[in-house]
Protein backbone atom coordinates (compact mmCIF):
# COMPACT_ATOMS: atom_id res chain seq x y z
CA UNK A 1 0.00 0.00 0.00
CA UNK A 2 1.50 3.14 -0.76
CA UNK A 3 1.86 5.64 1.65
CA UNK A 4 -0.93 8.96 1.95
CA UNK A 5 -0.29 12.20 1.09
CA UNK A 6 -2.46 13.15 3.84
CA UNK A 7 -4.10 11.07 6.73
CA UNK A 8 -7.23 12.88 8.24
CA UNK A 9 -8.52 11.75 11.46
CA UNK A 10 -12.13 12.23 13.49
CA UNK A 11 -11.68 14.24 16.94
CA UNK A 12 -13.94 12.56 19.29
CA UNK A 13 -13.93 9.20 19.65
CA UNK A 14 -10.60 8.68 17.56
CA UNK A 15 -8.38 11.50 19.48
CA UNK A 16 -9.78 11.72 22.20
CA UNK A 17 -12.63 11.11 23.97
CA UNK A 18 -14.95 11.88 27.79
CA UNK A 19 -13.27 11.12 30.72
CA UNK A 20 -15.25 8.46 32.46
CA UNK A 21 -18.48 9.32 30.71
CA UNK A 22 -20.88 12.52 29.38
CA UNK A 23 -23.79 11.33 31.85
CA UNK A 24 -21.08 11.36 34.62
CA UNK A 25 -19.84 14.92 34.07
CA UNK A 26 -23.29 16.34 33.18
CA UNK A 27 -24.19 15.15 36.69
CA UNK A 28 -21.45 16.51 38.66
CA UNK A 29 -21.91 20.02 36.87
CA UNK A 30 -25.93 19.73 37.69
CA UNK A 31 -25.04 18.96 41.44
CA UNK A 32 -23.76 22.62 41.56
CA UNK A 33 -26.60 23.41 40.54
CA UNK A 34 -28.68 21.28 43.56
CA UNK A 35 -29.56 18.96 40.97
CA UNK A 36 -29.28 15.70 41.74
CA UNK A 37 -29.52 13.09 38.75
CA UNK A 38 -27.67 9.69 38.56
CA UNK A 39 -24.93 9.27 35.31
CA UNK A 40 -26.48 6.50 33.74
CA UNK A 41 -29.80 7.87 33.44
CA UNK A 42 -28.34 10.74 31.77
CA UNK A 43 -26.47 8.87 29.42
CA UNK A 44 -29.13 6.77 28.00
CA UNK A 45 -31.35 10.30 27.96
CA UNK A 46 -28.05 12.23 25.99
CA UNK A 47 -27.80 9.00 23.46
CA UNK A 48 -31.28 9.73 22.07
CA UNK A 49 -31.05 13.90 22.62
CA UNK A 50 -28.21 13.45 20.43
CA UNK A 51 -28.86 10.76 17.89
CA UNK A 52 -32.41 12.64 17.19
CA UNK A 53 -31.08 15.94 16.85
CA UNK A 54 -30.43 17.14 13.15
CA UNK A 55 -26.13 17.26 11.40
CA UNK A 56 -24.42 20.45 13.12
CA UNK A 57 -24.94 22.66 10.05
CA UNK A 58 -25.94 25.66 9.92
CA UNK A 59 -25.91 27.32 6.04
CA UNK A 60 -27.15 30.36 6.56
CA UNK A 61 -25.94 31.14 10.19
CA UNK A 62 -21.98 31.43 9.35
CA UNK A 63 -22.64 35.15 10.63
CA UNK A 64 -23.79 34.15 13.64
CA UNK A 65 -22.14 30.90 14.15
CA UNK A 66 -20.92 30.68 17.92
CA UNK A 67 -24.51 31.06 18.76
CA UNK A 68 -26.18 28.46 16.41
CA UNK A 69 -23.48 26.27 17.57
CA UNK A 70 -24.45 27.35 21.46
CA UNK A 71 -27.98 26.52 20.54
CA UNK A 72 -27.64 23.75 18.57
CA UNK A 73 -25.98 22.02 21.87
CA UNK A 74 -28.46 23.65 24.65
CA UNK A 75 -31.27 21.70 22.63
CA UNK A 76 -29.74 18.65 23.11
CA UNK A 77 -28.93 19.08 26.42
CA UNK A 78 -32.09 20.46 27.13
CA UNK A 79 -33.83 17.43 26.10
CA UNK A 80 -31.38 15.02 27.91
CA UNK A 81 -32.32 16.16 31.11
CA UNK A 82 -35.96 16.69 30.12
CA UNK A 83 -36.39 12.98 29.22
CA UNK A 84 -33.91 12.09 32.92
CA UNK A 85 -36.84 13.89 34.57
CA UNK A 86 -35.12 16.90 36.49
CA UNK A 87 -35.57 19.85 34.36
CA UNK A 88 -38.05 21.53 36.30
CA UNK A 89 -35.38 21.26 39.23
CA UNK A 90 -33.16 23.55 37.54
CA UNK A 91 -34.01 27.15 39.27
CA UNK A 92 -31.41 28.58 35.71
CA UNK A 93 -31.03 26.15 33.50
CA UNK A 94 -29.23 29.15 31.09
CA UNK A 95 -26.43 29.65 33.76
CA UNK A 96 -26.44 25.68 34.07
CA UNK A 97 -26.16 25.16 30.62
CA UNK A 98 -23.42 28.39 29.96
CA UNK A 99 -20.80 26.57 32.33
CA UNK A 100 -21.49 23.12 30.71
CA UNK A 101 -20.76 24.52 27.36
CA UNK A 102 -17.67 26.64 28.75
CA UNK A 103 -16.35 23.33 30.61
CA UNK A 104 -16.16 20.99 27.24
CA UNK A 105 -14.39 23.98 25.35
CA UNK A 106 -11.36 23.29 27.77
CA UNK A 107 -9.04 20.45 27.84
CA UNK A 108 -10.53 19.42 31.38
CA UNK A 109 -13.47 16.60 30.11
CA UNK A 110 -11.08 14.96 27.65
CA UNK A 111 -8.40 12.44 27.48
CA UNK A 112 -6.13 11.95 24.80
CA UNK A 113 -6.27 8.00 23.89
CA UNK A 114 -2.92 6.07 24.68
CA UNK A 115 -2.31 5.46 20.68
CA UNK A 116 -2.53 8.72 19.67
CA UNK A 117 0.41 11.06 20.16
CA UNK A 118 2.95 7.65 18.96
CA UNK A 119 0.94 7.29 15.65
CA UNK A 120 0.82 11.41 15.26
CA UNK A 121 4.62 11.70 15.43
CA UNK A 122 4.79 8.42 13.37
CA UNK A 123 3.37 9.95 10.73
CA UNK A 124 4.84 13.22 10.84
CA UNK A 125 8.38 11.51 10.75
CA UNK A 126 7.36 10.22 7.92
CA UNK A 127 6.21 13.85 6.15
CA UNK A 128 2.77 12.87 6.25
CA UNK A 129 0.54 16.09 6.46
CA UNK A 130 -2.18 15.24 8.80
CA UNK A 131 -5.71 17.06 9.23
CA UNK A 132 -8.64 16.99 11.31
CA UNK A 133 -12.39 16.09 9.83
CA UNK A 134 -15.14 16.50 12.64
CA UNK A 135 -18.90 17.09 13.33
CA UNK A 136 -18.03 18.67 16.47
CA UNK A 137 -18.24 22.83 16.88
CA UNK A 138 -15.10 25.47 17.10
CA UNK A 139 -14.69 24.70 20.35
CA UNK A 140 -12.02 21.97 18.87
CA UNK A 141 -9.75 24.31 18.56
CA UNK A 142 -9.60 25.51 22.14
CA UNK A 143 -9.82 21.83 22.88
CA UNK A 144 -6.92 20.85 20.24
CA UNK A 145 -5.04 23.67 21.77
CA UNK A 146 -5.62 22.39 25.88
CA UNK A 147 -4.68 18.83 24.54
CA UNK A 148 -1.39 19.80 23.13
CA UNK A 149 -2.21 18.39 19.84
CA UNK A 150 -3.00 21.76 17.71
CA UNK A 151 0.61 21.60 16.36
CA UNK A 152 0.11 17.99 14.72
CA UNK A 153 -2.11 19.45 11.74
CA UNK A 154 -2.04 21.45 9.39
CA UNK A 155 -5.60 21.84 8.83
CA UNK A 156 -8.85 21.31 10.84
CA UNK A 157 -12.17 20.65 8.72
CA UNK A 158 -15.39 20.97 11.21
CA UNK A 159 -19.32 20.76 9.55
CA UNK A 160 -20.25 24.21 11.26
CA UNK A 161 -17.72 26.28 9.23
CA UNK A 162 -17.66 24.05 6.54
CA UNK A 163 -22.38 24.01 5.83
CA UNK A 164 -21.90 20.37 5.77
CA UNK A 165 -21.77 16.81 7.83
CA UNK A 166 -19.89 13.87 7.79
CA UNK A 167 -20.90 11.63 5.80
CA UNK A 168 -21.52 14.07 2.94
CA UNK A 169 -18.91 13.77 0.30
CA UNK A 170 -18.59 17.58 0.48
CA UNK A 171 -16.99 17.93 3.73
CA UNK A 172 -14.32 15.54 2.38
CA UNK A 173 -13.82 17.36 -0.74
CA UNK A 174 -13.18 20.50 1.27
CA UNK A 175 -10.38 19.17 3.74
CA UNK A 176 -8.61 17.25 0.42
CA UNK A 177 -8.43 20.67 -1.46
CA UNK A 178 -7.06 22.42 1.32
CA UNK A 179 -3.61 20.06 0.66
CA UNK A 180 -4.45 20.18 -2.69
CA UNK A 181 -4.70 16.42 -2.46
CA UNK A 182 -6.49 14.31 -4.59
CA UNK A 183 -9.20 11.35 -2.65
CA UNK A 184 -7.17 8.12 -3.63
CA UNK A 185 -4.02 9.96 -1.99
CA UNK A 186 -5.64 10.06 1.45
CA UNK A 187 -6.78 8.42 4.09
CA UNK A 188 -9.26 9.33 6.81
CA UNK A 189 -9.44 7.33 10.43
CA UNK A 190 -12.51 7.66 12.57
CA UNK A 191 -14.38 5.98 15.00
CA UNK A 192 -18.03 6.08 13.00
CA UNK A 193 -18.59 3.09 11.15
CA UNK A 194 -20.92 5.32 8.63
CA UNK A 195 -19.54 8.80 9.35
CA UNK A 196 -15.92 7.79 9.00
CA UNK A 197 -15.51 5.03 7.27
CA UNK A 198 -18.30 4.68 4.72
CA UNK A 199 -18.48 8.06 4.31
CA UNK A 200 -14.78 8.57 3.75
CA UNK A 201 -14.78 5.61 0.81
CA UNK A 202 -17.67 7.25 -0.94
CA UNK A 203 -15.74 10.72 -0.74
CA UNK A 204 -12.88 8.77 -2.53
CA UNK A 205 -10.58 8.31 0.71
CA UNK A 206 -9.34 5.29 1.73
CA UNK A 207 -11.60 4.80 5.12
CA UNK A 208 -10.11 3.00 7.95
CA UNK A 209 -12.52 2.04 11.07
CA UNK A 210 -10.85 2.77 14.83
CA UNK A 211 -13.25 0.91 17.25
CA UNK A 212 -12.38 2.89 20.47
CA UNK A 213 -15.44 0.20 22.45
CA UNK A 214 -13.48 -2.82 22.17
CA UNK A 215 -12.03 -3.97 25.22
CA UNK A 216 -8.40 -4.10 23.64
CA UNK A 217 -7.60 -0.88 22.50
CA UNK A 218 -5.87 -0.36 19.22
CA UNK A 219 -1.70 -0.56 19.11
CA UNK A 220 -0.50 2.50 17.49
CA UNK A 221 0.78 0.39 14.25
CA UNK A 222 -3.26 -0.41 13.74
CA UNK A 223 -3.89 2.46 12.29
CA UNK A 224 -0.10 3.53 11.19
CA UNK A 225 0.43 4.26 7.60
CA UNK A 226 2.14 0.79 6.88
CA UNK A 227 -0.29 -2.26 8.32
CA UNK A 228 0.27 -5.56 7.07
CA UNK A 229 -2.62 -6.98 5.21
CA UNK A 230 -4.33 -8.65 7.69
CA UNK A 231 -4.27 -5.43 9.56
CA UNK A 232 -5.53 -3.94 7.21
CA UNK A 233 -8.43 -5.79 6.07
CA UNK A 234 -9.60 -5.99 9.67
CA UNK A 235 -9.40 -2.16 10.07
CA UNK A 236 -11.63 -1.35 6.85
CA UNK A 237 -14.55 -3.56 7.96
Amino acid sequence: MERPKVIFLDAVGTLFGVKGSVGEIYSQIAQEFEVEVSPEALNTAFKQSFAASPPPIFPDGQDDLSQHEFDWWQKIVYNTFESAGVISEFADFSAFFGELYIHFGTGEPWLVYPDVLSSLNKWQEQGIQLGVISNFDSRIYSVLQSLELSSYFTSITISTQAGFAKPDPKIFAMALAKHHCPPGAAWHIGDSVKEDYQGAKAAGLRGIWINREQAAKPEPEEASPSPDPEEEETLSQ
